[in-house]
């Protein structure tokens, strides 16, 4: 009798583990498959984002409202490419998006990229009402290159910040620029849709490693030029343009 009471209770012990192996699996199985659409999520957003970066930079390098950004260009060591930066409170403001960054050594080498990061900032003051708007910057000096390589970066803290000359005659007033780093943005068509002083541009580290199939670092890409990918053809065509190489 004592026999058949232990062999239930190691019976009851052995179901008990399996249950216990069976739900484990189940919930990394349920784990793997809820990371897998993630993953490919990630790649899609990546991908979109360079080719509407793409668009964005061709946009700014035609409209003669910012000629002077066809100039900077050409000497510029790093772009900075964010298609939408949404603003948009009441009382406190907060503006967010995605961006690419591509650099160069310097204005005759080819260039590098594109790593991935966000860019948002709040501020403080009356405001109703949202828009969108379009932001490029230029990385004019290695200060304002080497900041973009750390992990995040502020704006007018870590490099100097200043708006990018625009209308007419302003092509005649950038040499006189000495910022670290030119900020051109446009909402609706119209210049100066969204200021970027004290903004904080961070790395987006989870698209950099699903764009480029492995975990990089932003000095990985723009750097040491470890990994590249072929989709990024058009915007490294685009900004080659833009900035007078062949």
């Amino acid at each position: 009798m004592a026999r058949s009471h232990a062999g239930q209770r190691r019976m009851a012990r052995s179901d008990v583990v399996a249950r216990g192996l069976l739900a484990f699996l189940l919930t990394l199985a349920l784990v793997v498959t809820a990371a897998q659409p993630a993953a490919a999520d990630d790649v899609l957003d990546a991908r979109q984002l360079v080719e509407k970066s793409q668009l964005t930079l061709e946009s700014f390098m035609a409209d003669n409202e910012i000629d002077a950004i066809r100039d900077l260009m050409t000497k510029a060591r790093g772009v900075f490419i964010a298609p939408q930066v949404l603003k948009g409170a009441f009382i406190v403001g907060a503006s967010g998006g995605s961006g690419v960054f591509l650099a160069r050594d310097d204005p005759v080498k080819p260039w590098s990229g594109p790593a991935f990061y966000t860019i948002g900032s709040v501020s403080f003051g009356l405001q109703i009402g949202g828009e969108a708007s379009e932001v490029v910057l230029l990385a004019m000096t290695e200060r304002g290159v080497s900041a973009m390589l750390g992990s995040t970066v502020k704006l007018g803290a870590d490099a100097s910040v200043a708006l990018g000359p625009v209308g007419a005659g302003a092509s005649a007033a950038t040499t006189a620029l000495s910022a670290d780093i030119l900020a051109f943005s446009r909402a609706k068509g119209l210049y100066g849709g969204i200021s970027v002083d004290g903004a904080v541009i961070a790395v987006r580290s989870d698209w950099n490693s699903a764009y480029y199939g492995k975990s990089v670092e932003p000095t990985d890409i723009l750097v040491r030029r470890a990994v590249s990918n072929p989709h990024a053809a058009g915007l490294i065509a685009a900004v080659t343009k833009a900035s007078g190489m062949r």
